[in-house]
């Protein structure tokens, strides 16, 4: 049987057994994916024996992702330029890690929003913790002219220049608004909006209806920014979808397979999320 796992401290909220599940008895695999709570104290024991403890992989999950990159071999240039991991998996005795979220991302997106064209266009991504890492070099690979990242701490989004170049464009959060008119893509990346927290105040009145607004927030699976962009005509992509999406090559390397994103798995992610969801 082939296991795989995700690990993180901690792990409880982790929805990727469900996701992996689902695929796991779609294709009729003899395998399994769980959680494992792992201390930040036990990483380096746990990554170091994975393939002794039988397990094909692994996903990386908060706060583990940075810790991970120097603990495996990178698998990728991409990899390389983030800093951190969040799939890890076993290859020819070595233990490689790669980093799936900027393809989760880009693949959310192109299912949500197809007629979205990144090449040559400017996009306003707000935060510039670590999930706006991944999406930041997911659309300057795209071949995006310029990436502006509004950061209440300006210094963090000068440090994604630094690492990405001259196409990253530094604001402060207060100028946001002030990009919107040239906007093709509008990316909200932190928590803001999410279950318990802040609503994010940002107006839309400068965006252009054919801009694109999407958010990694999918608790709930629609925020309020996705509401006020959908109302004013905008074309919406949610959260769950890079969820989803970022998990598609992990369990290809693990399992052999090659899974889809289908309206099923996501209705049964968005049911676990709101009891309440209907299609």
């Amino acid at each position: 049987m082939t296991k795989a796992c995700v690990i993180g401290w901690p792990i409880s909220h982790s929805r990727s057994p469900l996701i992996h599940g689902y695929w796991l008895k779609l294709h009729g695999i003899n395998g399994s994916y769980t959680r494992q709570p792992v201390e930040p104290s036990s990483l380096a024991d746990f990554i170091g024996r994975l393939e002794g403890a039988g397990y094909a992989g692994c996903n990386v999950t908060i706060p583990h992702k940075e810790a991970v990159f120097g603990l495996v071999t990178r698998a990728d240039a991409s990899t390389e330029r983030l800093g951190a991991v969040n799939t890890v998996y076993l290859h020819n005795g070595k233990i490689l890690g790669t980093n799936t979220d900027g393809e989760g991302f880009i693949n959310s997106l192109k299912q949500g929003a197809p007629g979205l064209e990144l090449a040559n266009s400017r996009a306003l991504v707000l935060g510039a913790g670590g999930a706006s890492l991944a999406v930041v070099n997911a659309i300057l690979e795209q071949g995006a002219n310029e990436v502006a990242v509004a950061n209440r701490t300006r210094e963090k989004a000068d440090q994604l220049r630094m690492r990405f170049g001259e196409r990253v464009l530094p604001i402060r959060w207060d100028e946001a608004e002030d990009h919107l008119a040239e906007c093709s893509l509008l990316v909200n990346t932190t928590s803001l909006g999410m279950k318990g927290q802040p609503d994010l105040d940002l107006r839309l009145t400068r965006l252009p209806q054919k801009a694109v607004v999407t958010d990694i927030v999918y608790t709930p699976l629609r925020t309020r920014l996705l509401d006020e962009a959908a109302a004013r005509g905008n074309i919406v992509s949610e959260g769950l979808g890079m969820l989803l999406h970022q998990a598609v090559r992990g369990f290809s390397l693990w399992f052999g397979v090659m899974p889809q994103v289908t309206p099923e798995l996501h209705d049964l992610v968005a049911r676990d999320i709101d009891p309440a969801f209907a299609r």
